[in-house]
């Protein structure tokens, strides 16, 4: 599933190059299963609006829509929001016209500029839906300050896995970069919240931060589906010291990294590096 470093890229590189154009029309596909709102509903609040700015939220794409007579400029005049959550395989595309239609695309906006900005979604676990003023429910990890990041896990019985997978807490942290941030905190996925000190939280804030900003500046981690708007891949991958790694060596003592199962989520740490 995209996290919050592929949605990030995502994002970005659609604000760059769709901000300022006109939707023309909406097509929208037959399965319902990636319509949280109705199509009906998507298509009258998309067609015929001006894309104002595409950003992030958690692990969604927020398209500000504007009437047709509003600038780009003027985003607090934004009246309607198209929000976009990728699911497991989903991506969005901006393509010319003539370029074949994918199989499992399930919308097509044709914009004034003559492109088009297509989601596909083969596994169709993605969601479209519309919104006034929508919000992500937990924090964003790249804008928690220390003091609140401590409180969200201090005293939690859970393990500091689970604790990070929960979108109430942290919006967009996923597998991957959890993952990678308990590594490089030396902390064991298994470990309850409970038990961390402030010095163990104070090196996991740290090091969550870290890993996502080096990711997104790395265009995210493509293993899987994962492709930009572009239809490039990320490359922190090749970067992962624990993710996917299983029975190799680890890259700091060289001891086997190892996979455990936590709350039905595969997990991978050192048995050396992380106590």
């Amino acid at each position: 599933m995209p996290e919050l470093p592929e949605v990030e890229t995502i994002a970005r590189g659609l604000a760059s190059r769709l901000t300022g154009d006109f939707i023309e029309s909406v097509w929208l596909g037959s399965k319902p299963e990636p319509l949280k709102s109705s199509a009906a509903e998507i298509a009258a609040t998309l067609q015929s609006r001006r894309i104002a700015d595409v950003r992030r939220m958690g692990k969604h794409i927020v398209f500000e829509l504007v009437s047709a007579r509003e600038r780009p400029s003027e985003r607090a005049g934004a009246k309607a929001q198209w929000i976009v959550h990728l699911g497991m395989t989903g991506s969005m595309l901006v393509c010319k016209p003539e370029l074949e239609i994918a199989k499992h695309t399930h919308a097509v906006v044709k914009l004034a500029s003559g492109r088009e900005l297509r989601f596909v979604d083969p596994r169709r676990f993605g969601r479209l839906s519309v919104a006034r003023d929508f919000d992500a429910v937990g924090c964003e990890p790249l804008d928690v300050k220390l003091d609140r990041f401590i409180t969200l896990f201090h005293g939690r019985k859970t393990p500091i896995k689970s604790a990070l997978l929960n979108q109430k807490l942290l919006c967009g942290v996923g597998n991957i970069y959890a993952d990678e941030s308990l590594f490089r905190a030396g902390i064991r996925p298994r470990r309850r919240a409970v038990s961390l000190t402030r010095e163990n939280l104070c090196r996991l804030y740290k090091s969550v931060q870290e890993v996502l900003k080096e990711a997104i500046a790395l265009g995210g981690s493509s293993v899987s589906h994962y492709v930009d708007s572009d239809g490039q891949e990320g490359s922190f991958q090749l970067e992962h010291r624990v993710y996917g790694r299983e029975g190799k060596r680890c890259l700091s003592c060289k001891a086997a990294i190892k996979r455990i199962v936590i709350a039905g989520r595969s997990s991978h740490y050192c048995p050396k590096c992380q106590k």
